[in-house]
Order: structure tokens, then sequence, then C-alpha cells
């Protein structure tokens, strides 16, 4: 074992850590079997695309008190650097995950402890709420801790700055290390001081939904179609506070919640993985909608920034849409709705990141609306927001991974105004005499069919970790000269900063962050990313699969072909 890991849980011992954790560390030392410490101690966690998140636990590389209380600390440090003559404010909020308000207390102790004013959410809300709350207080930074759509085991911890946006470069690597001069927990003040923590709550909420009710564009619709039945499920999570009232104050009077998970639960008792990009988290809500003949179902993530659906097909069947479809039609929605208001000038724009399809690119096309392309992380879209406030308009943008945002006072993927907006569009097209199945047809009809799909590598640990990294030096140095049967015409390395033509050998610098993924794009417009997760121990491969639907009957059978076709390239990547 190296010997820096023990050296690291000694001096976690060392420090003013409690008798609990101590002990812990003090067994871990002691068992043979050497696996739980290493993984314990070998690193410390990171901001990645999604913040600090991993298992809760005692050790560096664990969500725990101290590791919560030195980022905090280390974000302390930096806020008070970089605005060393102002009263500087955070805003803290957090989910539903067990030791979720604990560690959001702990978060506020520190941050009062350095003299930082800190708004505190009275109970569990959105994460989206978190973001808006930043900018409507005028806030310096913000915390949210969640660990988002991870298994229960885990938790985490979202840092804001003051535009509402997660933090990026050159913030994330700069409080990192701000954390990194720590000189041990014991440098941390975690002695709280309650003058400076103000509870905050429904003025929020209140200041929140009525944003959320200006983004409608279709209230007519919601008058004629406001029965529509809907489904709701929380999946344990924070969307129970502000989805019902949301879609309350838009008009919608058949809101049928899944009452076996309406209450919050950082256990998550009824499902294996509290995530709507799993089919077996929505299992209750479907059978539900089925029940009761639904119009729609919809459910969130512990912290409600993602939000899954099922509509019915035109045979009568619940199917579940995955994120590409829904952020299409989301998109192909709003620039209708834009188009047909006379909103549309030349000023707009929507945003998604490169490894969500490229169907909305092509709506955008059509309606003359720019298309950007960002790093993954819903955290490049706010940036992006944000270079462009003043000269460009933000009308929405999606990624693949079931997040969506509309409008420019929240800056992050926004499950609470995406449900809104679902509902909303559901309400247009079945007052169209059509469902939302028929709208996504409609959109494979007029913009071309999109078959995309994610395979997961899950490799965990430092062994884990070493193998996926080995995994990308192989693709750099030898990569696939056909993917699909089709040759390989473009390579993207965004760790490099290059393309390069396969065709012409030409190498063209690219404007982006450094980030660790390859993109390859074959001649027949198929495109396959290659990126190691942020906030998770896998390697993640993106296949989008380009075809042309020629009528809605054939839907099922061209889609097949499409899922045949990537299961081909998963079996000759060996993958």
């Amino acid at each position: 074992m190296d010997i820096k890991i023990k050296e690291k849980a000694q001096t976690w011992l060392d420090s003013n850590i409690d008798k609990e954790s101590k002990a812990a560390i003090e067994k871990m030392l002691q068992n043979s079997n050497e696996e739980e410490l290493v993984d314990a101690f070998y690193k410390d966690l990171e901001f990645g695309t999604g913040g600090l998140r991993g298992v809760m636990g005692v050790g560096s590389n664990r969500i725990n008190k101290y590791t919560i209380g030195m980022a905090t600390q280390g974000l302390s440090n930096y806020l008070l650097k970089t605005y060393p003559n102002e009263d500087i404010s955070v805003a803290i909020a957090h989910d539903s995950r067990n030791n979720s308000r604990y560690f959001a207390e702990v978060t506020a102790d520190v941050f009062s402890a350095n003299g930082i004013k800190v708004y505190f959410f009275d109970d569990l809300r959105p994460t989206p709420e978190l973001s808006f709350a930043v900018r409507t207080l005028n806030c310096h930074s913000g915390v949210v801790v969640t660990a988002s759509h991870n298994p229960k085991e885990y938790n985490g911890y979202k840092a804001y700055w003051n535009d509402g946006g997660q933090l990026i470069a050159p913030h994330d690597k700069n409080v990192i290390q701000e954390v990194g001069k720590i000189e041990g927990i014991n440098a941390v003040k975690f002695d709280k001081d309650e003058s400076k923590i103000q509870i905050i709550g429904k003025d929020i909420d209140d200041q929140y939904l009525d944003m959320l009710k200006g983004l409608s564009l279709s209230p007519e619709a919601i008058k004629r179609q406001k029965d529509l039945k809907i489904v709701f499920t929380p999946i344990h999570g924070t969307g129970i506070k502000l989805v019902p009232p949301a879609l309350e104050k838009l008009g919608f009077t058949n809101v049928h919640i899944v009452e076996e998970q309406a209450k919050p639960d950082g256990n998550f008792p009824t499902v294996v993985y509290p995530n709507p990009e799993e089919a077996e988290a929505l299992d209750i809500a479907l059978k539900q909608a089925s029940k009761i003949d639904a119009d729609i179902l919809m459910g969130t993530d512990p912290d409600a920034d993602r939000v899954g659906i099922a509509v019915k097909n035109p045979q009568g069947e619940f199917q579940l849409l995955n994120g590409n479809q829904t952020g299409s039609m989301l998109i192909h929605y709003l620039l209708k709705m834009w188009q047909e208001k006379g909103k549309l000038d030349g000023r707009q724009f929507v945003a998604k990141t490169i490894v969500t399809t490229d169907l909305i690119e092509k709506i955008a096309e059509r309606y003359k609306v720019k298309c950007y392309d960002t790093l993954t992380g819903f955290k490049y879209i706010a940036a992006l927001i944000l270079e462009k406030e003043g000269e460009e308009e933000f009308i929405g943008g999606g990624e693949e991974s079931y997040g969506y945002l509309f409008g420019d006072k929240v800056r992050d993927k926004d499950a609470v105004a995406s449900c809104m907006m679902i509902a909303e569009m559901a309400a247009y097209v079945k007052d169209q005499g059509m469902n939302l199945f028929d709208f996504l047809l409609d959109t494979y009809l007029t913009f071309g069919l999109y078959r995309e799909h994610l395979h997961s590598l899950t490799k965990k640990g430092k062994t884990g970790l070493e193998e996926i990294q080995q995994m990308m030096i192989e693709l750099r140095s030898d990569p696939p000269k056909i993917i699909g049967g089709e040759k390989v015409v473009r390579i993207i390395d965004y760790q490099e900063g290059k393309e390069k033509n396969m065709l012409s050998g030409d190498i063209k610098p690219i404007d982006f962050p450094e980030s660790n993924v390859l993109q390859f794009f074959t001649e027949g417009g198929s495109k396959i990313s290659a990126r190691p997760s942020g906030t998770e121990p896998k390697i993640k491969f993106y296949f989008s699969i380009r075809g042309q639907l020629d009528s809605k009957a054939n839907y099922d059978k061209q889609i097949q072909q499409l899922d045949e076709k990537i299961k081909r390239i998963i079996q000759e990547m060996a993958i």
C-alpha cells in the first residue's frame, strides 16, 4: 500500500474529529483487507461536472462533516479573497437524502464562522430554486447539498457562483486550490455565528413560482385543457415541494400524485436508483398512469433538476421517452410558439451539450435560431447564458440526461420548470387533437430521425479509475477507423483541443475548455462520444445514429433498425 494513504489516515486520526470517525479509521488501519482504507483515503474528492459527490463515510474520498467542512472553508477563503471589501452572502439548500440537512447545517456553520451572511432554506428544496435564490438575493455564491440521482449511499455538494450557475473555471480550480492549502481539519472554522444565518422559505417559493408562470406560452390551451390527466412522482425527493404548486398555478386541475413515492425519504424505499432515467424508478407511476388512463406521466429525481416522462404510443401503451426525445420536443414546441407569437428577431439562441442529440440543432436551423454546443455539465450552459447576456436571448436548452432549462432566471437544469413546460406542451398538442407521441413523430418526420443510446461501464475504486484512464489512452493512440461499417471521417479530442479530418489529415483547433472527451463522426452521420464521468466511477459512451422516417407507420421498424446498428457497434468496439 502507498505509505501516503496511511499517512493521510493518520493525519485525520490526529485531528479534532469525533470519536466515531476516529474509531472507524482505526478499524480500517487494523483490518488486513486494505481495500476499504485505500478507497477512503487514496485521493481527495474534487469538483467534477456536478460538484463534490461521493459515498458517505469516513475519509478524504468520502462525503462527511469534514470533507464538507473543508470544501466550505476553501470556498469561504476564496470568497473572502475575491471580495475583500464586501459584505459577502451565500444561499444554502438541500435535498431529501440521508444527512442532507445535517451537511447543509455544517455548511451554514462554516460560512457564518467565516463572517459570511447565510440565507438558509427552512426545509428541503429543489436545486433550481437555489440557483434562483442566489440571483434573487444578490448572493456571491450558493451551495446545495445533493447527490442528484445517485444511489442512496451517496451525497454531495454543488457550489454556485454569483450568476446562479455552478462553479466553472477558474473558480472551481481556485476553490480546490484553497481547499488544498488548508492545513488539516483543525483549520476549518466549525463554530457557527447565529447572527449571520437567516432562514428563508415561502417568500422565495412565491417569487420562483411567479417567475415560472411568466414562462407560459399557451395559457389559452391550458384553460381549455385544464383537466389534462397528469400523474406525477417526486421519487421520494424535493419535487413534491414545488411541482404540484407550479402545475396548479399554471391552471392544471387534474394532477395525481404517486402516494407511495410522495414522502421525501433518503432511503428511496420503492426504487433501486432514484433516477428517472432508469425505467424501474417509474414502474409504480406507470401502473398508476395506466390505471387512470392518464395523458402524461412525469417523475423527478431527488433534487428535482431532472425529469423523465412517459406518454401513450399509437397502441395506447405508455412508453418512456429518453432525454433526447423530450428535449427535442421541448425545443420544437418553444421555437414554434416563439415564432407564432412573433418573438423571433434573430437575437435568440438555444443550447445543448456536445453529447446531446443533433436533432435540436436541426430544429433550430429551420427556425433560424442559433444553436450552441457546450461541454457536458449544465454549468457550461449557464456560463454560455452569462456570456451572451445583453446581446442574445436564451430561449431554452437541455442535455440528454433529462435536464432542461427555459429563460434566464435560473442557471441550472430545472425539473420544476420542465414539468410545467411539458404539461403545457401536452395541453397544447391535445388542443390540436394530438398527444405528445404524435408530436414526437411529427418532429422526426419534419427534421429527421435520430436515435441515441448511452452505454456505461462502471469501474469502481482506484483500480477502476486506472482502467478508465487506460481505455481513453488507447482510444486516443489507436482510434477506430471504421464504426458500424462506416468510415470515421472526423475525430474531436476535447482534451487536446483539436479536430482532425481523417480523410485529409487536416487538424484545426476547437474553441472549448479542456475536457477528457473524444468524439468520432462517421461518413453516414453517426456520432460516438467517449467520456469518463465527472461524478460517478463510470466511463460513458454516447451513441447517436441518424436515419430518415418515411412515415409514422414505419416508426417502430426504423427505430428497431437503428437500435440493432447501435448494438453491433457496441460489440465491434468491445465495450
